[in-house]
């Protein structure tokens, strides 16, 4: 937590209590996020895990290495949002490059999409060349591996996420690592990964022919041939296809992954995918805690509890988690966005209801986080409230949302100092704004110092401001 926050929690830790949640619940519910930032169908990590953990049971893991292998295959897009904001900078470039960054490209980017779409990011790689390329995957191997850090997850589990892209043969990214030199556990990703994409989509002879044509290539070979074993497994495959796919993970999976997690863990993995979130764009960088901090200020000025101010810091770091599933070209996009563009945005708080309804110690957080965008005279979004319908916790995060939007950047308009932010909150007051939650704000806000300098006409702040409602930012 920043200063200011901990300051309204006071001693977090001597307040941590014990929980009845197990981190491989949270994660498995947290999963879902990263699908949607990867366009893959939901529950794609928790079906690759699932095949990864059978394929561990084949060649005979030891035990002690099921946990790391099981968070990884969770977590092994960690990094990806950080890619998406490369990708969508890269969208517009010009330039010609080798045929090796294209076939890198072809057989790395949008797995198991339409032909078309992986054509496209392919070209866009395509143009800057190798190194552009191996940015591209050093950036989010490395990203990945520092949030699995942030999380507390064995280095076993960083190390294969890391690796995830290395290619048996030694023509992966990003450092060009061969054969044993790539962790065991990396490798089992890798093969999981790409079996779980090709069933999916083609089915299992596919993703089996699949597998061979990358044995001692792209795959270790050792594992392709434990697949054998596997073809014929018809309790294991078809249960991929069932809805609750949580069943069979947790019959396949390693009976005890995960210590149960106190109140200062359920923070930390709050903590670090309010990161993941955040670098979907570069224009939301630290957003998500921003309005963590501007959130729990407010409460702590309205004297809430210490169990509602951590509840609000929560569902804050967490609101904007279905932003995952919204392409960076609208993140980013400086001009208004089309009426096609603003649905795609708004179904951001509908996403983020559903995956914070999948994960028991947060499910209560669902509701406010996903209101965040609804107004006291209820005419927001995605459900239409009413502000009778609206907890004090929703009013103050949509507030602060606003607040911390106003006093960022943004791709339309540079950032205001707080004098400005509050006169443009004040205009919403009673309409967008609870009156109280304003008073609130303008207590936390009031006398702070300015970021940077802002020259902003007086005149675009209006407008301004409704970009910010459109634009979800």
């Amino acid at each position: 937590m920043t200063a200011p926050v901990q300051e309204a929690f006071g001693n977090r830790s001597a307040r941590a209590r014990p929980s009845e949640f197990r981190l491989s619940e949270v994660l498995s519910g947290l999963s879902y996020a990263l699908d949607l930032t990867e366009g893959q169908r939901p529950g794609h990590s928790l079906r690759t895990c699932a095949i990864g953990i059978r394929l561990a049971n084949v060649i005979g893991l030891p035990a002690s290495q099921r946990p790391a292998l099981f968070y990884g295959l969770l977590m092994k897009n960690l990094g990806c949002s950080t890619n998406a904001s490369q990708f969508a900078a890269l969208s517009s470039a010009d330039g010609a490059s080798a045929l090796e960054s294209f076939q890198f490209a072809a057989a790395n980017v949008a797995p198991g999409h339409f032909w078309l779409r992986r054509l496209r990011q392919a070209l866009v790689v395509l143009s800057h060349g190798a190194d552009g390329a191996r940015e591209v995957v050093l950036e989010r191997c490395e990203r990945g591996a520092e949030i699995a850090a942030v999380l507390q997850l064995p280095e076993e589990t960083a190390d294969a996420i890391r690796a995830l892209d290395e290619h048996w043969d030694g023509a992966g990214q990003p450092y060009g690592k061969k054969g044993d030199a790539i962790p065991l556990l990396a490798r089992l990703l890798s093969l999981a990964q790409a079996l779980e994409v090709h069933v999916s989509e083609f089915g299992i002879r596919s993703a089996y022919d699949m597998a061979r044509s990358g044995r001692g290539s792209r795959f270790d070979p050792d594992l392709v041939d434990a697949l054998t074993d596997l073809r014929s497994d018809e309790h294991f495959w078809g249960p991929l296809e069932e809805t609750n796919v949580e069943r069979l993970l947790a019959s396949v999976g390693p009976k005890d992954p995960g210590d149960p997690i106190d109140d200062d863990r359920v923070d930390l993995v709050a903590e670090a995918f309010a990161g993941v979130i955040d670098a979907k764009s570069p224009w939301t960088y630290r957003h998500s805690t921003g309005v963590a901090r501007i959130s729990v200020q407010m409460g702590y000025a309205m004297n809430l509890p210490l169990d509602r101010l951590r509840t609000l810091y929560r569902a804050a770091l967490l609101h904007d988690l279905g932003k995952l599933g919204v392409s960076s070209l609208i993140l980013d996009k400086p001009n208004p966005l089309t009426d096609c563009e603003t649905l795609v945005m708004r179904q951001h708080t509908e996403h983020t209801h559903q995956i914070l309804t999948r994960i028991g110690c947060l499910r209560h957080l669902a509701e406010m986080a996903a209101s965040h965008h609804e107004r006291v005279d209820g005419r927001g979004y995605h459900r239409g409230l009413s502000e009778a319908d609206l907890p004090l916790e929703s009013k103050i995060l949509c507030t602060a949302d606003i607040a911390d939007a106003l006093l960022c950047a943004r791709p339309y308009r540079r950032a205001l100092d707080p004098d400005h932010a509050l006169d443009v909150l004040s205009r919403e007051v009673g309409a967008t704004i609870d009156p109280e939650c304003y008073a609130a704000v303008t207590r936390v806000l009031h006398g702070r110092t300015a970021v940077r300098e802002n020259k902003t006409p007086a005149v675009q702040l209006v407008d301004a401001l409704r970009e910010d409602y459109q634009q979800a930012a």
